[in-house]
Protein backbone atom coordinates (compact mmCIF):
# COMPACT_ATOMS: atom_id res chain seq x y z
CA UNK A 1 0.00 0.00 0.00
CA UNK A 2 1.17 3.52 -0.72
CA UNK A 3 1.94 5.93 2.07
CA UNK A 4 -1.07 7.95 3.18
CA UNK A 5 0.38 11.23 1.91
CA UNK A 6 0.80 9.72 -1.57
CA UNK A 7 -2.92 9.02 -1.87
CA UNK A 8 -5.75 11.22 -3.10
CA UNK A 9 -9.27 11.43 -1.69
CA UNK A 10 -12.13 10.71 -4.11
CA UNK A 11 -15.89 10.95 -3.66
CA UNK A 12 -18.24 8.82 -5.76
CA UNK A 13 -20.52 11.28 -7.55
CA UNK A 14 -22.51 8.93 -9.75
CA UNK A 15 -22.97 5.41 -11.08
CA UNK A 16 -24.20 4.50 -14.58
CA UNK A 17 -25.49 1.08 -15.61
CA UNK A 18 -24.25 -0.30 -18.95
CA UNK A 19 -25.13 -3.99 -18.87
CA UNK A 20 -25.67 -6.77 -16.36
CA UNK A 21 -21.97 -6.86 -15.45
CA UNK A 22 -20.63 -3.39 -16.23
CA UNK A 23 -21.15 -0.06 -14.46
CA UNK A 24 -19.24 3.17 -14.80
CA UNK A 25 -18.29 5.16 -11.70
CA UNK A 26 -17.69 8.92 -11.71
CA UNK A 27 -15.36 10.21 -8.99
CA UNK A 28 -14.59 13.81 -8.04
CA UNK A 29 -12.23 15.29 -5.48
CA UNK A 30 -13.53 14.71 -1.96
CA UNK A 31 -11.72 17.70 -0.45
CA UNK A 32 -12.01 20.25 -3.25
CA UNK A 33 -8.38 19.88 -4.30
CA UNK A 34 -7.46 19.63 -7.96
CA UNK A 35 -7.34 16.09 -9.28
CA UNK A 36 -3.93 15.04 -10.59
CA UNK A 37 -3.97 15.12 -14.41
CA UNK A 38 -3.91 11.90 -16.38
CA UNK A 39 -3.04 10.77 -19.89
CA UNK A 40 -4.99 8.47 -22.19
CA UNK A 41 -4.45 4.83 -21.19
CA UNK A 42 -3.84 5.61 -17.50
CA UNK A 43 -5.35 3.86 -14.48
CA UNK A 44 -5.94 4.71 -10.84
CA UNK A 45 -5.75 2.39 -7.85
CA UNK A 46 -8.79 2.41 -5.56
CA UNK A 47 -8.03 1.50 -1.96
CA UNK A 48 -10.77 -0.94 -0.98
CA UNK A 49 -11.32 -3.08 2.14
CA UNK A 50 -10.08 -6.06 0.10
CA UNK A 51 -6.91 -4.24 -1.03
CA UNK A 52 -5.92 -1.79 -3.72
CA UNK A 53 -7.37 -2.48 -7.18
CA UNK A 54 -6.42 -0.72 -10.42
CA UNK A 55 -8.98 0.39 -13.01
CA UNK A 56 -8.55 2.23 -16.31
CA UNK A 57 -9.77 5.78 -16.76
CA UNK A 58 -12.24 6.02 -19.64
CA UNK A 59 -12.97 9.74 -19.86
CA UNK A 60 -11.25 12.43 -21.91
CA UNK A 61 -7.89 13.44 -20.36
CA UNK A 62 -8.86 17.08 -20.86
CA UNK A 63 -11.46 16.63 -18.09
CA UNK A 64 -9.59 17.75 -15.02
CA UNK A 65 -12.56 17.71 -12.64
CA UNK A 66 -13.40 14.00 -12.62
CA UNK A 67 -12.22 10.43 -13.06
CA UNK A 68 -14.58 7.93 -14.73
CA UNK A 69 -13.91 4.21 -14.37
CA UNK A 70 -15.65 1.35 -16.14
CA UNK A 71 -15.74 -1.70 -13.88
CA UNK A 72 -16.94 -5.17 -14.79
CA UNK A 73 -18.08 -7.49 -12.06
CA UNK A 74 -15.74 -10.49 -12.04
CA UNK A 75 -17.55 -13.66 -11.05
CA UNK A 76 -14.34 -15.38 -9.97
CA UNK A 77 -12.34 -12.31 -9.03
CA UNK A 78 -10.56 -11.36 -5.81
CA UNK A 79 -13.38 -9.32 -4.29
CA UNK A 80 -12.69 -5.82 -5.60
CA UNK A 81 -15.37 -5.64 -8.25
CA UNK A 82 -17.87 -7.43 -5.99
CA UNK A 83 -17.33 -4.80 -3.30
CA UNK A 84 -17.71 -1.93 -5.77
CA UNK A 85 -20.85 -3.31 -7.42
CA UNK A 86 -22.55 -4.42 -4.20
CA UNK A 87 -21.49 -2.01 -1.48
CA UNK A 88 -20.07 1.22 -2.89
CA UNK A 89 -22.73 3.95 -2.74
CA UNK A 90 -22.91 7.44 -4.21
CA UNK A 91 -21.33 9.86 -1.76
CA UNK A 92 -18.80 7.35 -0.46
CA UNK A 93 -15.22 8.57 -0.05
CA UNK A 94 -12.27 6.41 -1.08
CA UNK A 95 -8.54 6.89 -1.05
CA UNK A 96 -6.77 6.18 -4.33
CA UNK A 97 -3.30 6.14 -5.78
CA UNK A 98 -2.80 8.86 -8.43
CA UNK A 99 -3.07 8.07 -12.13
CA UNK A 100 -0.27 6.00 -13.61
CA UNK A 101 0.14 5.12 -17.28
CA UNK A 102 1.63 1.82 -18.39
CA UNK A 103 -0.30 1.86 -21.69
CA UNK A 104 0.52 5.27 -23.20
CA UNK A 105 -0.30 6.48 -26.69
CA UNK A 106 2.54 6.90 -29.15
CA UNK A 107 3.32 10.58 -29.69
CA UNK A 108 3.11 11.41 -33.36
CA UNK A 109 0.73 11.58 -36.29
CA UNK A 110 0.79 7.89 -37.30
CA UNK A 111 -2.67 6.31 -37.57
CA UNK A 112 -3.83 4.25 -34.59
CA UNK A 113 -5.92 1.10 -34.61
CA UNK A 114 -7.57 0.49 -31.23
CA UNK A 115 -8.77 -3.08 -30.58
CA UNK A 116 -10.87 -3.81 -27.50
CA UNK A 117 -12.43 -6.95 -26.10
CA UNK A 118 -15.09 -6.73 -23.40
CA UNK A 119 -14.16 -4.39 -20.55
CA UNK A 120 -10.92 -3.69 -22.42
CA UNK A 121 -12.92 -0.93 -24.10
CA UNK A 122 -12.32 1.42 -21.15
CA UNK A 123 -8.80 2.73 -21.90
CA UNK A 124 -9.68 2.86 -25.61
CA UNK A 125 -12.47 5.39 -24.97
CA UNK A 126 -9.99 7.76 -23.35
CA UNK A 127 -7.51 7.20 -26.19
CA UNK A 128 -10.15 7.81 -28.84
CA UNK A 129 -11.32 11.04 -27.20
CA UNK A 130 -7.76 12.31 -26.95
CA UNK A 131 -6.85 11.51 -30.55
CA UNK A 132 -10.10 12.98 -31.83
CA UNK A 133 -9.34 16.22 -29.99
CA UNK A 134 -5.88 16.31 -31.56
CA UNK A 135 -7.19 15.53 -35.03
CA UNK A 136 -5.11 12.36 -35.28
CA UNK A 137 -6.27 9.46 -37.50
CA UNK A 138 -7.70 6.56 -35.54
CA UNK A 139 -10.15 3.68 -35.68
CA UNK A 140 -11.67 1.53 -32.94
CA UNK A 141 -12.78 -2.09 -33.26
CA UNK A 142 -14.77 -3.31 -30.25
CA UNK A 143 -15.37 -7.07 -29.93
CA UNK A 144 -18.07 -8.62 -27.74
CA UNK A 145 -19.79 -11.99 -27.67
CA UNK A 146 -23.21 -10.51 -28.32
CA UNK A 147 -25.26 -7.34 -28.06
CA UNK A 148 -26.02 -8.07 -24.39
CA UNK A 149 -22.31 -7.65 -23.58
CA UNK A 150 -21.97 -4.25 -25.23
CA UNK A 151 -21.29 -1.24 -23.03
CA UNK A 152 -20.70 2.50 -23.43
CA UNK A 153 -22.97 2.81 -26.47
CA UNK A 154 -23.56 6.53 -25.89
CA UNK A 155 -19.82 7.21 -25.69
CA UNK A 156 -19.14 5.28 -28.88
CA UNK A 157 -21.98 7.03 -30.74
CA UNK A 158 -20.00 10.29 -30.59
CA UNK A 159 -17.72 8.98 -33.33
CA UNK A 160 -19.87 7.72 -36.23
CA UNK A 161 -17.87 5.96 -38.91
CA UNK A 162 -14.81 5.47 -36.71
CA UNK A 163 -16.02 2.62 -34.50
CA UNK A 164 -16.83 -0.94 -35.56
CA UNK A 165 -18.58 -3.26 -33.11
CA UNK A 166 -17.92 -6.94 -33.80
CA UNK A 167 -20.47 -9.28 -32.22
CA UNK A 168 -19.24 -12.87 -32.30
CA UNK A 169 -22.78 -14.29 -32.32
CA UNK A 170 -23.87 -12.16 -35.29
CA UNK A 171 -20.62 -12.58 -37.22
CA UNK A 172 -20.46 -16.34 -36.76
CA UNK A 173 -17.09 -16.26 -35.06
CA UNK A 174 -14.46 -14.22 -33.23
CA UNK A 175 -12.81 -11.14 -34.65
CA UNK A 176 -10.25 -11.91 -37.39
CA UNK A 177 -7.28 -10.06 -35.93
CA UNK A 178 -4.87 -11.30 -38.60
CA UNK A 179 -6.97 -9.75 -41.36
CA UNK A 180 -7.46 -6.57 -39.36
CA UNK A 181 -3.72 -6.10 -38.90
CA UNK A 182 -2.86 -7.03 -42.49
CA UNK A 183 -5.26 -4.40 -43.85
CA UNK A 184 -3.78 -1.58 -41.74
CA UNK A 185 -1.32 0.92 -43.19
CA UNK A 186 2.38 0.06 -42.63
CA UNK A 187 2.95 2.96 -40.23
CA UNK A 188 -0.05 2.10 -38.02
CA UNK A 189 0.34 1.84 -34.25
CA UNK A 190 -1.78 -0.94 -32.77
CA UNK A 191 -3.32 -0.97 -29.28
CA UNK A 192 -5.17 -3.91 -27.77
CA UNK A 193 -6.79 -4.57 -24.40
CA UNK A 194 -8.93 -7.59 -23.75
CA UNK A 195 -9.06 -11.16 -22.42
CA UNK A 196 -6.09 -13.51 -22.62
CA UNK A 197 -7.08 -15.47 -25.76
CA UNK A 198 -7.65 -12.24 -27.68
CA UNK A 199 -4.26 -10.86 -26.63
CA UNK A 200 -2.53 -14.09 -27.64
CA UNK A 201 -4.11 -13.88 -31.10
CA UNK A 202 -3.24 -10.19 -31.31
CA UNK A 203 0.44 -10.81 -30.51
CA UNK A 204 0.55 -13.52 -33.18
CA UNK A 205 -1.20 -11.31 -35.74
CA UNK A 206 1.27 -8.48 -35.10
CA UNK A 207 4.39 -10.65 -35.16
CA UNK A 208 5.57 -9.28 -38.52
CA UNK A 209 4.93 -5.66 -37.59
CA UNK A 210 7.60 -3.41 -36.01
CA UNK A 211 7.26 -4.25 -32.34
CA UNK A 212 7.63 -0.61 -31.30
CA UNK A 213 4.26 -0.11 -33.04
CA UNK A 214 2.54 -2.92 -31.11
CA UNK A 215 1.04 -2.06 -27.72
CA UNK A 216 -1.14 -4.08 -25.34
CA UNK A 217 -2.57 -4.06 -21.85
CA UNK A 218 -3.77 -7.04 -19.86
CA UNK A 219 -6.54 -6.88 -17.29
CA UNK A 220 -5.90 -10.37 -16.01
CA UNK A 221 -2.64 -12.19 -15.58
CA UNK A 222 -1.49 -15.35 -17.29
CA UNK A 223 1.49 -16.18 -15.12
CA UNK A 224 3.98 -18.75 -16.41
CA UNK A 225 5.13 -21.47 -14.03
CA UNK A 226 8.26 -20.59 -12.07
CA UNK A 227 11.56 -21.73 -13.60
CA UNK A 228 12.86 -22.97 -10.24
CA UNK A 229 10.72 -24.47 -7.52
CA UNK A 230 11.66 -24.02 -3.90
CA UNK A 231 12.41 -20.96 -1.82
CA UNK A 232 15.11 -18.29 -1.92
CA UNK A 233 16.28 -15.27 0.07
CA UNK A 234 15.85 -11.55 -0.45
CA UNK A 235 18.28 -9.10 1.08
CA UNK A 236 17.00 -5.60 1.83
CA UNK A 237 19.88 -3.24 1.06
CA UNK A 238 18.69 -0.32 3.18
CA UNK A 239 18.16 -2.29 6.39
CA UNK A 240 20.41 -5.29 5.85
CA UNK A 241 17.54 -7.66 6.61
CA UNK A 242 17.59 -11.10 5.02
CA UNK A 243 14.15 -12.63 4.47
CA UNK A 244 13.34 -16.16 3.37
CA UNK A 245 10.72 -16.48 0.61
CA UNK A 246 9.01 -19.86 0.89
CA UNK A 247 8.04 -21.91 -2.13
CA UNK A 248 4.36 -21.07 -1.72
CA UNK A 249 4.95 -17.34 -1.08
CA UNK A 250 5.51 -14.31 -3.25
CA UNK A 251 8.28 -11.90 -2.37
CA UNK A 252 5.61 -9.41 -1.40
CA UNK A 253 3.93 -11.86 0.96
CA UNK A 254 7.25 -12.76 2.59
CA UNK A 255 8.09 -9.09 3.13
CA UNK A 256 4.74 -8.37 4.73
CA UNK A 257 5.02 -11.46 6.93
CA UNK A 258 8.34 -10.01 8.14
CA UNK A 259 6.72 -6.66 8.90
CA UNK A 260 8.10 -4.84 5.84
CA UNK A 261 5.51 -2.79 3.99
CA UNK A 262 5.71 -2.45 0.21
CA UNK A 263 3.39 -1.04 -2.47
CA UNK A 264 0.81 -3.50 -3.77
CA UNK A 265 -2.27 -3.53 -5.94
CA UNK A 266 -3.10 -6.19 -8.54
CA UNK A 267 -0.75 -8.87 -7.14
CA UNK A 268 -0.71 -10.40 -10.64
CA UNK A 269 2.12 -8.54 -12.35
CA UNK A 270 -0.08 -6.37 -14.54
CA UNK A 271 -0.28 -2.94 -12.85
CA UNK A 272 3.33 -2.05 -11.99
CA UNK A 273 2.60 -0.70 -8.51
CA UNK A 274 5.03 -3.09 -6.80
CA UNK A 275 7.95 -2.47 -9.20
CA UNK A 276 11.12 -2.54 -7.08
CA UNK A 277 14.72 -1.73 -7.95
CA UNK A 278 16.93 -4.83 -8.08
CA UNK A 279 20.55 -4.42 -7.00
CA UNK A 280 21.90 -7.98 -7.22
CA UNK A 281 20.84 -11.44 -8.30
CA UNK A 282 18.98 -12.77 -11.32
CA UNK A 283 15.17 -12.75 -11.18
CA UNK A 284 12.67 -15.08 -12.77
CA UNK A 285 10.47 -12.41 -14.37
CA UNK A 286 6.83 -13.55 -14.36
CA UNK A 287 5.02 -10.26 -14.91
CA UNK A 288 3.09 -9.12 -17.98
CA UNK A 289 4.59 -5.62 -18.10
CA UNK A 290 8.33 -5.57 -18.69
CA UNK A 291 9.68 -5.72 -22.24
CA UNK A 292 12.35 -8.24 -23.18
CA UNK A 293 14.93 -5.44 -23.06
CA UNK A 294 13.80 -4.42 -19.57
CA UNK A 295 13.88 -8.03 -18.40
CA UNK A 296 17.40 -8.51 -19.76
CA UNK A 297 18.60 -5.44 -17.86
CA UNK A 298 17.59 -7.14 -14.57
CA UNK A 299 17.43 -3.87 -12.65
CA UNK A 300 13.75 -3.96 -11.63
CA UNK A 301 11.41 -6.70 -10.47
CA UNK A 302 7.67 -7.01 -9.80
CA UNK A 303 7.74 -8.44 -6.31
CA UNK A 304 4.11 -9.57 -6.35
CA UNK A 305 4.77 -12.41 -8.80
CA UNK A 306 8.41 -12.72 -9.93
CA UNK A 307 10.86 -15.04 -8.22
CA UNK A 308 14.60 -15.85 -8.30
CA UNK A 309 16.95 -17.81 -10.52
CA UNK A 310 19.79 -17.29 -8.04
CA UNK A 311 19.83 -18.28 -4.34
CA UNK A 312 19.22 -14.66 -3.33
CA UNK A 313 18.09 -11.27 -4.66
CA UNK A 314 19.10 -7.91 -3.23
CA UNK A 315 16.35 -5.28 -3.34
CA UNK A 316 16.60 -1.53 -2.95
CA UNK A 317 14.37 -1.59 0.12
Amino acid sequence: MMAENDLISLRLKGVSWHNELVNSYEFVSADGAHLPPFTAGAHVGLVLPVGERSYSLLNDPSETHRYVLGIARERNGRGGSDYIHEQLKVGAVLMASPPKNLFPLHEGDAPALLIAGGIGITPMLSMAAHMEALGRPWRLVYAVRGVEQEAFSSEISRWPGKVTVHRDKDAGGVLDLKKLVEEAAPETHFYCCGPGPMLASYVEACASRPQENVHLERFSAELPPPVNSGGFEVVLAKSGKCIRVKEEQSILQALEEAGVSAPRSCEQGICGVCETRLLDGIPDHRDSLLSEQERSANNVIMICCSRALTPSLTLDL
